[in-house]
């Protein structure tokens, strides 16, 4: 009769195999993994679905949720925005740009922080360089390694913290990372200064739907409320608030057009046209202190409550809309709908909104109820644009999911609750105080890596439970005997990268982190430096763009080929090495 440890290690083969292969999902195959260990026995009914109600799956999901409300805030864009005009050189480019995703990293997951400095970055290499294909990578990189300062800046750390849980009673804290993960990152930040010239310029990026859209100006309208700070300030000084990034086209007060002189002094009441990219707008009209025409319509309450939406749509050449204004068709009191902006080709508006003759072919930005808005849609003949998020005329709230984060995370690093009850709790306070909707929230969570942990974990379990990680663990041992510590630690770290171009860094943990546990204990050493050369190991995929998202995510817009991320990466991978290993000696002693 077949063992159960050989039937753990056939299923464990064949779903690395199926990894590797990529023909299946990755969460498809860790279920049909699951499914697997159920039908042969390894893993009981009872506990086949345990793995959903891990902690690790409540940390990484609600962490996730946390992360999208502190990047929807608007606070690191504004304070990024601030700083780029005076950033004049490309190699301030580059160590701007690394700097600030590695930071933003610790707090805010790796591949959120890497999305939204994507645009900032972008735009600073259009004004001074260095090109896309020199910038992207290396931001890439920062994010994973600025990752590694914190319990939730990447799941690797998230997951070896709950092993350490089985094995000492104890998770890791918010900040036990810090010390070899800040020195890691530091190092890395200034390798990457310098190596990012070991990267063609020449590289072209492709073109998708959202960057051609992207080249398109969109006109809309902003007001000045009453007791606006700016009231009676000549119009320059809005035009300084408003930044580089958008352009005012004309003005109007009580209806009549006025010319947007520098000397106008602002009045409540006056609507400016503004022109710009959607996110350049949105950012713009909240740093100015202006209000988007139209959005403080009042708008019908949702079934679900949620807040009103605001997605971009095309007319259609069979649109009722086209040879009419907005104005003329009544939009909002007939369907519900406000028209924020429209964005043509050809044409830079200088007129109000409504007074707007659509044509087809028109972008428009259009808010209203998320239930109701395919059904309006249709019935002015316009097509949505791939639901492409538009942050126009949903003014984000600043303070509410920065108090939120703070709170989250001294709460974790007190140990006042556990860790996954406090991240729980902070996801639900972002959409509770509106820095998220319900279906941002939704939106935001990584659904099929968490549908990959729950299904593995059970697996990983059955495995330390049967015997099958120590019988590994005693190979592994016999194999180091003689060898330094530093040797059994740079072993472990090694295993780790080379396993996650091929399983993903998740997955990698959950295989390894066990073994790890069971390799320490046969040669009688502390497991927390074995737990964290695998956690730093699987978290620093430098040599492909399929092992972690943050990679994949910069392929195509920094025209990469599969060499380049070796030509940068493999010096980083040998750095994080050498320094890494006395590190975790250093501070987590065996």
């Amino acid at each position: 009769m077949i063992s159960e440890q050989t039937l753990s290690f056939v299923i464990l083969a064949a779903t690395m195999v199926l990894f590797v292969m990529g023909r299946l999902r990755y969460d498809l195959v860790a279920f049909l993994s699951l499914l697997a260990a159920v039908a042969t026995g390894v893993v009981t009914y009872e506990n086949a679905f345990k793995g959903f109600a891990d902690d690790i799956v409540i940390i990484v999901g609600s962490a996730l949720v946390v992360s999208a409300g502190v990047a929807r805030s608007g606070l690191p864009e504004y304070v990024l925005q601030r700083a780029a005009p005076h950033i004049k050189s490309p190699y301030a480019v580059v160590m701007f740009v690394v700097t600030s995703v590695a930071v933003l990293s610790a707090f805010v997951k790796n591949i959120g922080a890497l999305a939204l400095m994507i645009p900032i970055a972008l735009r600073m290499s259009r004004r001074v360089g260095p090109s896309p294909a020199q910038l992207l990578m290396p931001m890439s990189f920062a994010a994973l390694i600025g990752g590694l300062t914190t319990l939730i800046g990447t799941s690797p750390n998230i997951i070896v913290s709950r092993f350490r849980v089985e094995t000492t009673g104890q998770p890791f804290s918010l900040f036990d990372f810090a010390p070899v993960g800040a020195a890691i990152a530091f190092l890395g930040a200034v390798y990457l200064f310098v190596a990012f010239r070991l990267l063609p310029e020449s590289r072209k990026p492709a073109a998708t739907l959202d960057e051609v859209l992207d080249r398109q100006d969109y006109a809309t309208e902003a007001f000045l409320p009453d007791g606006s700070p700016i009231m009676g300030e000549p119009l320059s000084k809005l035009i300084a608030n408003l930044g580089d990034d958008v352009t005012i086209n004309a003005a109007f007060r009580k209806e009549a057009h006025i010319a947007p002189l520098p000397d106008l002094a602002i009045e409540p009441g006056d609507v400016f046209i503004l022109v710009g990219k959607p996110a350049a707008l949105q950012a713009a009209i909240k740093r100015a202190g202006l209000r988007v025409e139209g959005e403080h319509r009042d708008m019908p309450q949702t079934a679900t409550g949620e807040n009103p939406r605001s997605i971009e749509a095309i007319v259609d050449p069979s649109s009722p809309l086209v040879g009419q204004s907005a104005g003329r068709m009544r939009l909002h009191a007939r369907y519900d709908i406000n028209l924020l902006a429209v964005s043509r080709n050809d044409r830079s508006f200088t007129e109000r909104l409504r007074d707007i003759v659509l044509q087809e072919g028109d972008v428009l930005v259009i808010q209203g109820d998320p239930a109701e808005l395919p059904e309006r849609l249709r019935d002015l003949g316009c097509l949505p644009l791939a639901e492409r998020a538009v942050p126009l005329g949903s003014v984000p709230n600043m303070l509410a999911p920065i108090g939120i984060l703070l709170a989250t995370m001294a709460a974790a690093a007190a140990g006042v609750v556990p860790v996954a009850i406090a991240f729980f709790a902070g996801a639900v306070a972002m959409v509770l105080f509106k820095a998220l909707t319900p279906r941002e929230a939704y939106a935001a969570v990584d659904w099929p890596i968490l549908m990959m942990l729950g299904g593995l974990i059970p697996l990983s379990e059955a495995i330390q439970n049967n015997g099958g990680a120590e019988q590994i663990a005693d190979f592994l041992a016999a194999s180091a005997k003689g060898l330094p510590p530093s040797s059994i630690i740079a072993l472990m770290m090694v295993t780790a990268m080379a396993a996650t171009p091929f399983l993903n860094n998740a997955a990698t943990v959950l295989v390894l982190a066990p073994i790890a546990v069971s390799f320490a204990q046969d040669l009688g050493y502390n497991p927390d430096a074995f737990l964290m050369a695998v956690a730093i190991g699987a978290a620093c995929d430098f040599l492909t763009p399929t092992g972690h998202q943050c990679n994949t995510m910069v392929l195509r817009a920094g025209g990469y080929k599969f060499g380049d991320y070796a030509r940068l990466g493999a010096p980083l991978t040998l750095l994080v090495l050498l320094a890494g290993v006395p590190l975790i000696l250093f501070f987590w002693p065996l």
